[in-house]
């Protein structure tokens, strides 16, 4: 990797570590700090966690053995709490086991104890350039441009023309599928089991209503609708 770049990703990383032998910490902490990285400590399991979802990280390193709560348990906690930020476990253990339970419960990689310190830091680049490239992508998949219509599906914000397009919850929900399938016939049964959590019945038009709504709302000509076409006998589908 070159060195520019190896430093753009270190100058706004933030690492957490977790590790209860003060020798190792000092090392750990010294390097990562000359190495440009911004560098918190946890001595056990409860504090580890309590930084961890009170402060934002870009990478934790986690011991597998640590008082307080184990570092399987800080790292089961975290991604139950929805926390997706990469997780470097460290242990003394060599069991094929231990590792297998750490992956399992949601560790992104793992390194056993004695290692180098530039193997260390081979795979915090790499977990953070895969982190960076995750973001990236969930960042452009955000926003949606389909001519003059302008959807954001995080911020759920969609605009015409530069205006705000006001959407029910349901309405956003069936244009998010749409968007999601894009290129795809959608049978209105499909629809309605995916977007509306229920069985098509023979008479319902649930579907058929809704898409003239968004119609009406999105499409320059809504009887000449260029974002959502009907495909007949078959459903729906929304423009690539």
């Amino acid at each position: 990797m070159a060195s520019a770049d190896k430093n753009a990703l270190a100058m706004d990383a933030k690492i957490l570590i977790v590790e209860d032998e003060a020798g190792l910490v000092t090392a750990l902490r010294d390097r990562l700090r000359k190495e440009g990285y911004t560098v918190s400590v946890a001595k056990d399991g409860l504090q580890g966690l309590e930084l961890a979802t009170q402060e934002r990280f870009d990478l934790i390193l986690l011991d597998l053995m640590l008082p307080g709560q184990s570092g399987l348990t800080v790292c089961q906690k975290l991604r139950h709490e929805g926390s997706n930020t990469p997780i470097l476990m460290l242990t003394a253990r060599r069991q094929t086991m231990d590792k297998v339970v750490g992956l399992r419960t949601g560790a992104d990689d793992y390194l056993t104890k004695p290692f180098k310190m530039a193997e260390l830091l081979a795979r915090i680049d790499a977990l953070l350039r895969r982190a960076a490239r995750v973001a990236e992508k969930e960042k452009k998949n955000e926003g949606h441009d389909f001519g003059k219509v302008h959807v954001d599906l995080r911020r759920t914000e969609v605009t015409r023309e530069g205006r705000p397009v006001q959407l029910s919850a349901k309405e956003f929900q069936l244009l998010r599928y749409f968007i999601e399938h894009r290129g795809t016939t959608l049978s209105r049964e499909t629809l309605l089991h995916e977007v509306w959590g229920y069985e098509a019945t023979p008479s319902t038009r649930t579907v058929d209503v809704h898409v003239a709504w968004l119609r009406q709302k999105l499409e320059e000509d809504a009887k000449n609708p260029q974002l959502i076409h009907t495909v007949v006998g078959l459903g729906y589908k929304f423009a690539e």
